[in-house]
């Protein structure tokens, strides 16, 4: 390729995003002047977009370009100077023109801009009452097509081109553009989301200084209460020591009171650096996760083009707004929004709307009203499409329930009015018996409730039957934060949103029952199946049994399960962290997120937990839950594992678990003070390598403490040097196991041997 046909290729870029950007100017003030056909400030806009694209196309060579330009600028001026009066139809023909000046644009080699198209155009605006006179070949070309396909695709085509617009946002500016507050920069969506990522770990290393902070509080306190002992010595054996020996113990308590202002000094600043560090680490999440947000107008370009399209096909008349484009919106959202609303939008003027005559024999304007909406409200993205048409009618779904045998006739005549609208929602269900180009496949609003749930969101259907009907998604703000139920389950902590947790609840074991060999609960007056996460999520069932459940309860009223966990750990904003794409589709899991002290924490996939717990019934292959009196009296052992490595912790933990021990697990020694401070343990088991605290300190401390010193300490080192053994052995440690010669019934035997079986 010659720099000639680079040159060419790079002006035809931009040319493609100017056209992009013009007709989109084009297309709104056509859609204005449809309404007001004499708008000096539309035609006058209209006219400089097509006067720009004229320019723009004969710069580079295109001369289909300039000739569609120039007809669309002499149509503006001739309808500027009152010589021509714009009519619906020269609107239709003008629309056209937007649309052949996208193509001349793409210069897709299998929809090319002939001259045959160009022809078509100029006669049909030379006469755009007069449609017929388009050649034969040419004439009415679309009306084998799906109307509402062609209307869908051009939605999809407008909204990528303003998305790429808005990823390619590298504006031509003057050069003071740098210090100007509004100028915008190409970044891409990855490196967005790795900010994102990132600022989210900062947020969690930042929380990691408060518990260090208080360890440093309780030091400080036990400093002074020896300080305070070491006074009571010093006044106690004043008559019986020496003056040397007195001295000496002034010089300790000296010592000691500077050591301990020193330390209040030095927490007082660490205190400072804490609130900081945290707060401006909050700060950088909130605006890297601000970058995401869109406002909801940059994805609404092409809906009113759609819907005055979609609206004259059906020979009905539409006014069309839409209400809080700047609404913020999280950008992936954004891109999922198209064909739901798409669906909606399609809906409300097929199904809702009526003509223009059933409207003026109702007593009703002529012109109906659709309004899309988008706007915040309780910590949710609330969108709403709705119509001023004629409502859904109650016995027409009814009938359709009945006629495609979802329900039989006494059953259909006992739903409510929210059961009936429910069906709307399901796949393949519609109110046409027969397909038309516009619907009557029952894949709509199927399609809006499964991008719904695939947010984590909801859709509620509003009725006015005779005055219109109102469908609202409720979503999530963003999909980068989930606010989140945090339980444990087998010692590990698992997360629920909130968005699909109905109710959270003690139950007593005495109030759970069998029923047709399934355990229930009494939930809202109905018998709720319960089901233990353990089973589900193939977690080891706890070895202490309380006298009551802790339950989520989830599903809607069509199906509904309790899941017994272990306890409830309290409600958590997670920065999601989708799992690596080569794990696959992991069963119950939708991703996983970092809690604020590190530790990971799965996110369940609610809807997959259901399919699963909905297998299980069917195959009857439910766990039971032990009722009051079969609560366990045993008790496990409880070790204390203390390991910087990663592989190496996990490896102990789950070998430990599975011989029945209760694990805990610390990330070094001094994680691993604060956790033994904090429980009780029969062992702790420790590395000698590890930050903050190394083993040989962590055991020294335990050993020297009349609480822990009974506590065995063992220590797994891949020192194996006699000396290194030995300073463990002389530190206190009770078993010294190398790494070197590590096996998996070493460690096993080992405790056992000090500690005994894991429950006795």
């Amino acid at each position: 390729m010659t720099d000639d046909d680079l040159s060419r290729q790079s002006l035809l870029e931009l040319f493609r995003e100017e056209a992009g950007a013009q007709t989109r100017v084009l297309s709104d003030g056509l859609l204005a002047l449809e309404q007001r056909p004499t708008d000096a400030a539309a035609l006058e806009a209209c006219m400089r977009a097509a006067h720009s694209l004229k320019g723009a196309a004969r710069i580079i060579g295109l001369q289909d370009g300039v000739d569609i330009a120039h007809l669309m600028e002499e149509c503006f001026v001739g309808a500027q100077r009152g010589e021509l009066q714009l009519t619906p139809a020269h609107i239709d023909v003008l629309l056209r023109g937007v649309d052949l000046l996208l193509r001349v644009g793409e210069a897709k080699p299998e929809a090319p801009v002939t001259r045959a198209d160009i022809d078509a155009f100029v006669r049909r605006l030379s006469s755009p009452e007069q449609g017929a006179d388009e050649p034969a070949g040419q004439q009415h070309a679309d009306a084998g097509l799906d109307v509402y396909a062609q209307l869908q695709a051009q939605l999809q085509a407008e909204a990528l081109a303003q998305r790429q617009e808005t990823a390619a946002a590298d504006t031509v500016e003057k050069p003071d553009a740098a210090r100007h507050a509004d100028r915008m920069l190409r970044v891409r969506a990855a490196n967005l989301d790795r900010v994102l990522s990132l600022s989210g770990e900062a947020l969690v290393e930042s929380r990691w200084l408060k518990p260090f902070a208080s360890s440093m509080l309780r030091m400080k306190r036990t400093q002074r209460e020896t300080s305070l002992a070491l006074d009571a010595l010093y006044d106690t054996l004043a008559v019986h020591l020496g003056e040397v020996a007195l001295s000496a113990l002034a010089d300790v308590r000296s010592a000691l009171n500077g050591m301990q202002q020193t330390l209040g000094a030095r927490i007082d600043e660490l205190d400072h650096y804490e609130r900081s560090s945290a707060n401006l680490a909050q700060l950088l999440y909130d605006e890297a996760l601000q970058c995401r947000m869109r406002p909801f107008g940059d994805a609404t370009h092409a809906y009113p083009r759609v819907v005055r399209d979609l609206a004259r096909s059906l020979g009905k008349r539409v006014t069309f707004q839409i209400v809080g484009t700047s609404t913020q919106v999280d950008r992936d959202i954004l891109d999922m929004l198209d064909a739901p609303l798409g669906h909606l939008l399609r809906n409300a003027i097929d199904h809702g709307i009526e003509t223009p005559e059933q409207r003026a024999a109702s007593g009703k304007p002529v012109e109906a009203h659709v309004t899309l909406e988008a706007r915040h409200s309780a910590g949710k993205l609330l969108i709403s499409v709705s119509d001023d048409g004629t409502g859904i009618d109650l016995d027409e779904v009814r009938a359709s329930v009945i006629r495609r045998q979802l329900a039989d006739a006494d059953t259909a005549a006992r739903l409510s009015e929210q059961e009936l609208l429910d069906f709307l929602l399901l796949p393949g269900f519609s109110m046409r018996d027969h397909v038309t180009d516009v619907s009557g496949r029952g894949v709509g609003l199927d399609a809006v409730h499964e991008m719904v749930k695939a947010v984590r969101g909801t859709v509620r259907i509003f009725n006015d039957p005779g005055k219109g009907s109102r469908f609202v998604m409720q979503l999530p703000l963003t999909l980068s934060v989930v606010r989140s139920l945090l339980v444990d389950v087998g010692g590990e902590a698992y997360a629920f949103p909130l968005a699909h947790v109905r109710r959270t609840l003690e139950l007593a074991r005495a109030d759970i029952d069998m029923l047709e060999g399934q355990q229930h609960f009494a939930f809202d007056g109905k018998p709720v199946g319960l089901v233990t996460a353990h089973q589900l999520l193939g977690a080891q069932a706890a070895g202490i049994a309380r006298e009551s459940v802790s339950v989520v309860v989830i599903g809607d009223e069509r199906e509904t399960y309790g899941i017994a966990v272990d306890r409830f750990l309290g409600e958590r904003m997670l920065v999601v962290q989708p799992l690596d794409a080569r794990l696959g589709k992991i069963r119950d899991i939708a991703a996983g997120a970092l809690m604020e002290n590190g530790d990971a924490v799965l996110i369940v996939d609610v809807d997959d937990l259901l399919r699963s717990v909905d297998k299980l019934v069917r195959g009857g292959q439910l766990d039971k839950i032990g009722r009051a009196h079969d609560v366990a009296t045993r008790q496990r052992k409880h070790v204390l594992v203390v390991e910087d490595s990663l592989t190496v912790r996990e490896l102990e933990r789950k070998l430990l678990e599975k011989r029945g021990y209760a694990v805990t697990v610390a990330v070094d020694g001094m994680d691993g003070w604060n956790a033994l401070r904090s429980g009780s343990f029969d062992l702790v088991v420790t590395d000698i390598d590890m930050p903050r605290m190394d083993g040989i300190e962590l055991v020294t401390l335990i050993k020297r403490d009349p609480l822990f010193k009974p506590v065995p300490v063992m220590i797994v080192s891949y020192k194996d040097r006699d000396e290194d053994r030995r300073r463990g052995l002389e530190a206190g440690a009770d078993y010294y196991l190398a790494k070197g010669s590590f096996h998996d019934e070493a460690l096993l035997d080992a405790v056992r041997d000090l500690i005994g079986e894991a429950v006795q």
